[in-house]
């Protein structure tokens, strides 16, 4: 999940600390959202994510906080639908830490747009 969110609910006046949507890792400077199907995360000295698609929100947000679900539907007509992270498979283990670098590998196929799953 984008640092980047939890800047752009708190300007909104949501109040959402790290760990409260669930999220496993944060980052910071990447567009997560926006990256191709396949695109390969390496994390520490040895982790890897394969993203697999788009972080879909459910109703479960607005039980957190009203009106937090809406906030992170895209109006764009253009870009990802949702803007609350991204789903991915671990490839590799390894020791994860905050501050570690992320590293990006995009496929080297045709670029495809992460589905909403």
């Amino acid at each position: 999940m984008p640092a980047e969110l939890f800047a752009s609910l708190s300007e909104a006046g949501f109040k959402v600390a790290e760990g409260d949507l669930g999220e496993n890792i944060i980052t910071t400077g990447l567009d997560l959202e926006r990256m191709p199907l396949g695109t390969l995360i390496e994390l520490g000295p040895t982790a890897i994510v394969e993203l697999t698609g788009l972080r879909t929100p459910c109703f479960l947000m607005d039980r957190f906080q009203a009106g937090l679900k809406r906030h992170v539907l895209s109006s764009a007509e253009t870009g990802p639908p949702f803007k609350c992270g991204v789903l991915g498979v671990v490839r590799a283990g390894g020791p994860v830490a905050a501050g570690d670098t992320a590293r990006i590998r995009l496929p080297s196929t045709s670029f495809r747009a992460l589905p909403a799953s």
